[in-house]
């Protein structure tokens, strides 16, 4: 059975963000994985460093059209559906053997009919995970119209009528930059919204001086607030999107583990939230979104905290992002024997079709 665009690759694109783990560009933000390589992989093939290239060249389209985006957009739209499109055509056309003409129209085509709405997190729904199938999917599918000879519109973003003048008040400039910006991605440690990870990671330090004990204060950038300020989530993704429930973890529990957002785990820590206080803070505030800060304070100390753990200034090991992807599989029922030799697979890094082969096994 092939790799199908339509089928296991969309399902794996929507489950890259389902336990909110996937990868994240900060000035972007956004999550460039779970569009980016389901793109690459249902392409076929079997050269990996062309499967590379591509996802590469993924990446840089999709973060470089986030990071224009503006304040304005950010607060309705979600930028990994607005931009998720055009990176999976920049992936698709390039694996595809597109001509420039030809990628410009895959670009113009996917950006046609990009966006989606933050509605969805106001409600107990999955639509975000959705939306990066949906990218995936339309951007794909773009640059296969484009390479068959459909035309797409060459200004979409900068037009009278385009991206920009339809979803944003200020658009940023495109910045090309000396290196891949593949590199600027963070990767995540724990299955919460990334805004609340650098108040996890400042509640981690307090604990291990054992300092985080009493009513506790959190201080953070405003979207931080804005999309986690929940102090009674009442489900999975309530808690996964909750500052609160986030510290409360760290205080009666440690290092947050996948388990801790189920539905046992936000009943058993409600106390603890109760003690938790969340408040903008304006250095953070101001150094968001090319910083990622926190501060965690508590009558016994306080720790201030410039970028996450995974960010490019604090990055994960090998060996962290390995044990991420042991946990993962974990969760998802796969057992140890198999998780194993999936890592060696693509650590091998020798086939596309043994990749591709393991995800039909699974999906």
């Amino acid at each position: 059975m092939g790799f199908s665009a339509d089928a296991a690759a969309g399902k794996a694109a929507w489950l890259g963000n389902v336990l909110e783990m996937d990868d994240v560009h900060r000035t972007a933000i956004l999550h460039p994985g779970p569009v980016v390589w389901p793109a690459v992989l249902g392409l076929g093939g079997d050269r990996i460093d062309e499967a590379l290239d591509a996802g590469v060249r993924g990446y840089e389209a999709m973060i470089a059209i986030g990071a224009m985006l503006d304040g304005r957009h950010y607060a309705f739209w979600h930028n990994t559906a607005t931009a998720g499109g055009f990176g999976a055509a920049a992936t698709a056309a390039f694996r595809l053997g597109a001509n420039e003409a030809q990628l410009v129209s895959a670009l113009g085509l996917a950006g046609s009919v990009t966006g989606g709405f933050w509605q969805m997190r106001h409600e107990p729904v999955m639509a975000k995970q959705w939306h990066l199938a949906h990218a995936m999917r339309t951007g794909s599918e773009a640059a296969r119209q484009a390479v068959a000879g459909v035309t797409g519109p060459r200004f979409i973003l900068e037009g009278p009528q385009g991206l920009f003048a339809a979803t944003c008040d200020a658009p940023k400039p495109l910045e090309l930059r000396d290196a891949w910006r593949i590199g600027e991605v963070s990767f995540k440690p724990w299955g919460a919204c990334r805004h609340a990870h650098p108040a996890i990671d400042a509640a981690l330090e307090l604990k291990a001086r054992g300092a985080l004990a009493g009513k506790v204060t959190v201080s953070t950038y405003r979207d931080a607030l804005v999309f986690c300020d929940r102090p009674d989530p009442q489900s999975v993704i309530d808690a996964k999107f909750s500052l609160q429930h986030a510290v409360a973890i760290v205080m009666e529990r440690g290092a947050p583990q996948l388990a801790d957002f189920e539905p046992d785990a936000i009943a058993a820590l409600a106390g603890a939230r109760a003690l938790v206080t969340v408040v903008e803070g304006d250095d953070f505030t101001h150094d968001y979104p090319a910083h990622f800060g926190a501060a965690v304070s508590t009558e016994m100390g306080s720790i201030v905290l410039s970028d996450a753990r995974g960010d490019p200034e604090r990055p994960l090991s090998e060996a962290g992002v390995i044990d991420k992807a042991r946990a993962l599989m974990a969760w998802g029922g796969i057992d140890a024997g198999a998780a194993e030799e999936a890592i060696n697979i693509v650590l091998r890094g020798e086939r596309v079709s043994d990749i591709t082969a393991l995800l039909e096994d699974w999906l």
